[in-house]
């Protein structure tokens, strides 16, 4: 009987790589790329001088190799499974990294900066890319590509590309809420500090499509009183009695409404600018964990679970027994099975805009 039952989950497991396959297959999509903050940056703050890097274990420890690459993970991020869902590549590389060929560079790159912000201030506290830099990155790659390839196929590669944009929590997080108080001095109202968000948004949107960019994902902001290091930092309830803060939350629904309504007016003929939901599919990790085999939604698996994150997730800090059971990896970021479940819950949004 054991013998059946394992047969047939292993003919199942056969018959979805398949289907993923086939679909890649019939994917029109040229190249990935990605723009943003930690969350999606793969390791381009490896190669900038900064304190905010992912480069060293136990980072990366499910990850290929056991290679610590500069993700702030256990392993892959949300990007990585998009990129390999649509055909283009596995895992996606930074930008930066020199050892990149013309050929990796043709199947898509990342741009993203662990630290940065659509608020350029709160990549410079980060000393990270600001999204006007890491557009000027992607203007620098097409000019690299054109030399390359010649700029027809350059732009014919560009057009059928696949956009991602994935920022903003560092700007309420590091900066609007953080220990400078610049801009709260300068919107001490935060629905005016939301409004000058968004016009950083649409600045760096417009650049995108002006850039050729034609088909666009915006991630929205994740329950930032959900994140392990925030909870930490915004609870006065003793350790042993944690929840998530709700009027941050609230925060990140208000932004995510703001979101969805202001994204139709980016539209121009011909695109698609799309808003790409991880608020819910996260407060469902951690409201419903028995759902998705977790035990632990309020610590990171790194460490005590309360705060770590960059260097102090290191090779001398203690970690969880099963990194399965934990929603996040770190204070700020989910493990690779969360990025996983998050990649999921896209895939449908995916499909019906990048055929």
């Amino acid at each position: 009987m054991s013998t059946t039952i394992s047969l047939l989950v292993l003919l199942l497991i056969i018959n979805i790589h398949s289907l993923q396959y086939s679909y890649a297959q019939k994917s029109t999509i040229s190249a990935v790329f990605v723009f943003g903050d930690s969350t999606v940056d793969p390791g381009n703050n490896n190669y900038i001088p900064t304190i905010s890097r992912g480069n060293f274990p136990p980072y990366g420890k499910d990850f290929p190799n056991h290679e610590a690459t500069g993700r702030f993970s256990n392993g892959r991020l949300v990007t990585d499974f998009i990129a390999e869902f649509v055909g283009v590549k596995k895992n996606l590389p930074p930008y930066l990294d020199p050892r990149l060929t013309i050929e990796d560079l043709m199947t898509g790159v990342a741009f993203a900066s662990a630290g940065a912000g659509f608020d350029p201030l709160t990549s410079q506290l980060g000393s990270a890319l600001t999204q006007s830099q890491q557009l000027d990155l992607f203007r620098e790659y097409k000019r690299k590509l054109e030399t390359a390839i010649g700029k027809e196929r350059t732009d014919d590669l560009v057009r059928r590309a696949g956009y991602i944009v994935s920022s903003g929590t560092n700007d309420f997080t590091f900066n609007y809420y953080g220990p400078v108080t610049t801009r709260r001095t300068t919107y001490p109202n935060i629905a005016d500090y939301q409004k000058f968000q968004w016009q950083k948004i649409e600045e760096f949107l417009q650049g995108l499509l002006d850039e050729g960019a034609m088909k666009i994902g915006v991630v929205g902001v994740p329950p930032i009183g959900c994140l392990p290091a925030i909870i930490t930092i915004n609870s006065k309830r003793p350790i042993s009695n944690r929840n998530c803060i709700e009027n941050l939350n609230s925060l990140s629904r208000d932004i995510n409404q703001m979101l969805q309504k202001n994204l139709k007016g980016v539209q121009r003929p011909g695109t698609k600018v799309v808003y790409a939901d991880i608020y819910n599919p996260l407060i469902n990790m951690v409201e419903r964990p028995n759902q998705y085999g977790f035990v632990e939604v309020h610590k990171g698996c790194c460490g005590t679970g309360l705060i770590e994150a960059d260097f102090a997730c290191n090779p001398t800090t203690p970690l969880c027994d099963d990194v399965l059971k934990y929603v996040f990896w770190d204070g700020f970021h989910p493990s690779q099975k969360g990025y996983y479940i998050i990649f999921d819950s896209l895939k449908s949004l995916i499909r019906e805009n990048i055929e």
